[in-house]
C-alpha cells in the first residue's frame, strides 16, 4: 500500500489533457482514480436500471405474437450484448499487455472477467427462459446458443487459468493466449443467425435497418443496455483495485 500512496498524487501534467489522460496506465494513479469514479458509476447503474425495468415491464406495450413473456429480452438482450463486448475489451487489454508488458492491462483483463461471466451466464438461463415456452424446449442446440455456451467456457478456463498459475507474469501471458484465441467466437455468436439456419430470432436492432420494435419497447432496452454498462464500469474498477493492491503486495516480497 505504501507504493501506491507514494505514487498516488503526481503534480498536474502541464501538457494536453491527453496525457492527463495517459497518466491512468500507471496502476498507483489509476488505483486513486477509479476509487472516486466507481460509487457515482454503482449510483448511475441503479437509477438506469430502475428506470429501465419500469420502462420495459410497466410501460412496454404486450407483444402481440409473444404476449407478455418477450419482456425477458429487457434481460437477455443487454446481458448477450454485454457478455461479448465485455470479452473483446478483456482481450484487447491481455493483448496489450502481452505485447507492450503494460502493467495495468493485465489487471483490467481480470476485473473484467468474472463481470463477462455472469452476463454470459444469464444470457444463458433468460434464454433457456424464453426458449421454454417459444420454442418448447430449454435448450436446442442452436447456433447461437451452443456459441454462446462456448463463451461461458472460454471465461471460465480464462479465470481458471491465471488463477492455477502462481507466477503472475506467466498467468497473465498464459490468459492472454486464452483470450486472444477465443475472440474468433465473439463474431460466430453475433453472425450466427445470419450465416446458419437457427431457431434464434434476427436482432431487433440494425445499424442498416429501423428497431422491429416499437420506441417504448426499444427505450427500455437501452435503458437496461446503459445500466449494465455503468454496473460493468463500477464492479470492474472495484476489482481492479483489489487487485492492484494485490499486484504491489506480491512485487514487495
Amino acid at each position: 500500500m505504501n507504493s501506491l500512496t507514494s505514487n498516488a498524487s503526481p503534480t498536474p501534467a502541464a501538457g494536453s489533457s491527453g496525457r492527463k489522460w495517459r497518466q491512468l496506465t500507471s496502476p498507483p494513479i489509476f488505483y486513486h482514480w477509479a476509487g472516486r469514479v466507481w460509487p457515482w458509476m454503482a449510483v448511475l447503474a441503479a437509477v438506469l436500471a430502475a428506470a429501465g425495468l419500469w420502462v420495459g415491464f410497466g410501460l412496454a406495450p404486450t407483444d402481440h405474437q409473444q404476449g407478455e413473456v418477450y419482456r425477458i429480452i429487457f434481460l437477455h438482450v443487454p446481458a448477450a450484448w454485454m457478455s461479448m463486448f465485455i470479452y473483446l475489451v478483456a482481450a484487447l487489454h491481455a493483448a496489450l499487455g502481452l505485447i507492450y508488458g503494460t502493467r495495468l492491462s493485465p489487471l483490467l483483463a481480470r476485473a473484467l472477467a468474472p463481470t463477462g461471466a455472469l452476463f454470459t451466464a444469464i444470457a444463458l438461463w433468460t434464454g433457456a427462459a424464453w426458449g421454454k415456452p417459444t420454442w418448447g424446449a430449454w435448450w436446442v442446440w442452436d447456433a447461437r446458443l451452443t456459441s454462446e455456451l462456448i463463451l461461458l467456457f472460454l471465461y471460465l478456463g480464462y479465470m481458471a487459468m491465471v488463477s492455477a498459475i502462481e507466477d503472475s507474469r506467466r498467468a497473465d501471458g498464459a490468459g492472454a493466449i486464452v483470450l486472444l484465441a477465443g475472440v474468433v467466437n465473439v463474431p460466430i455468436i453475433y453472425f450466427s443467425v445470419q450465416w446458419w439456419s437457427t431457431l434464434h430470432q434476427g436482432a431487433s436492432i440494425r445499424m442498416d435497418t429501423a428497431p422491429s420494435m416499437t420506441h417504448t419497447m426499444l427505450a427500455g432496452m437501452l435503458l437496461m443496455a446503459l445500466a449494465c454498462w455503468a454496473y460493468t464500469l463500477a464492479v470492474a474498477l472495484v476489482r481492479a483495485r483489489c487487485l492492484i493492491l494485490e499486484r504491489a503486495r506480491e512485487e514487495s516480497l
